[in-house]
């Protein structure tokens, strides 16, 4: 009898263990960053010599609240970086974070986005918190840029490092959050 629940423990042990690595998997999968490079003319033209090297991206949809859970894949490019930066999946939208080396700083560019066409959403308020390597914090505000369909801000600072950052956006009373990373 004492056999019969010790195979019965271990065989219940590996199934319980499978589907864990599976998720573990599935997550670090859709969190890498893909680099590339694609922009749209009015933006300046992220290159090698001027992108920023991205280190992770999360999302929440609530600030409290984290959901990693993607949206349905209607669209072929669901997921993946249209104009070269981080991508951050929230419920149905797709945030889009491309950080640029600039003379005086680092300029922060938004694509905040329909998640199944990828249509831009322009009505939305969009702040960014940056926290520096040093551990000094700042809070800017990123207006709609129309002609480059994205929102956006220059980040004065020249510290190498890492820098974190949260973006807050709201969309028709809707909290829509992506927590992104790079290093300059």
């Amino acid at each position: 009898m004492e056999l019969i629940t010790m195979r019965s423990l271990k065989s219940l042990k590996s199934l319980t263990i499978s589907p864990v690595l599976i998720g573990i998997i599935a997550i670090a999968a859709c969190s890498s960053p893909t680099p590339e490079t694609k922009s749209s003319p009015s933006n300046p033209i992220p290159t090698p010599a001027n992108t920023i090297e991205p280190t992770k991206a999360t999302a929440t949809k609530n600030i409290d609240k984290v959901s990693e859970k993607p949206s349905d894949k209607t669209s072929e490019n669901h997921g993946k970086p249209n104009q070269g930066g981080q991508v951050v999946e929230v419920g149905a939208y797709h945030l889009e974070l491309v950080a640029i080396n600039e003379d005086g700083g680092v300029h922060i560019d938004l694509f905040l986005q329909n998640g199944s066409d990828h249509s831009p959403i322009p009505d939305a308020k969009v702040s960014a918190q940056v926290q520096l390597p040093n551990g000094t914090k700042k809070s800017l505000d990123m207006p709609y840029k129309a002609d480059g369909k994205h929102y956006g801000a220059l980040l004065s600072e020249t510290i190498a490092g890492e820098y974190k950052v949260v973006i807050l956006s709201e969309i028709k009373g809707e909290k829509i959050n992506g927590r992104f990373a790079f290093k300059r």
